[in-house]
């Protein structure tokens, strides 16, 4: 299985493969500590019993993060191969999924330049406006205020934007763009 890094293509899928394997382990571990238990004292009324129980409890959130990779949706193949076409210099970072308290944000493609971050979102529910509002607060939170932020549903005005960043190199500064794609690692799943 190929590592997952988030913003590379296929981070979702891959990641999501992951914590399956994962989530089902941790249950059958759990499993087998009961069931060791109960062999080997004739009841339920055991330490091995208790510590399997316990051992539920990271099973159950690793079964909730399955979930949530469940619900996320990766860049598609198409939109991967336009959007790579016209990147350039910038640095793309696919299948970006956050989470707030009132929404949930796929982002599939994404770029930071300078005090501009654009992106775009194959799914017809996501709530540009929010999202954009939700992506400007937390930058705020991480001492990046000022930033212009543009999420786009159609992926022909999404690469002109591409294809118009990459011309202009107003002020692009490496370092700064780096913290920002952190912050965004970070507040994604």
């Amino acid at each position: 299985m190929k590592k997952a890094v988030k913003g590379t293509y296929g981070y979702i899928k891959t990641k999501r493969t992951f914590v399956l394997l994962r989530t089902i382990l941790y249950f059958v571990i759990s499993l087998a500590l009961l069931f060791a238990g109960i062999i080997s004292t004739g009841s339920r009324k055991n330490l091995l019993t208790v510590v399997a129980v316990l051992g539920c409890l990271p099973a159950a959130k690793s079964l909730v993060n399955y979930v949530m990779f469940c619900r996320a949706k990766g860049c598609s193949e198409a939109v991967k191969e336009q959007t790579e076409a016209v990147t350039g210099d910038l640095v793309g970072m696919f299948d970006m999924y956050f989470t707030s308290y009132k929404k949930n944000f796929a982002i599939s493609h994404m770029v930071v330049d300078g005090k501009t971050i654009c992106g775009l979102t194959e799914d017809d529910k996501c709530n540009l406006q929010a999202c954009e509002t939700h992506l400007a607060d937390m930058l705020k939170q991480g001492g990046f205020k000022d930033m212009t932020i543009k999420i786009f549903r159609d992926t022909g005005k999404y690469c002109d934007r591409l294809v118009s960043l990459n011309k202009s190199e107003h002020g692009r500064t490496p370092e700064r763009d780096d913290e920002i794609r952190v912050i965004l690692y970070d507040i994604s799943l």
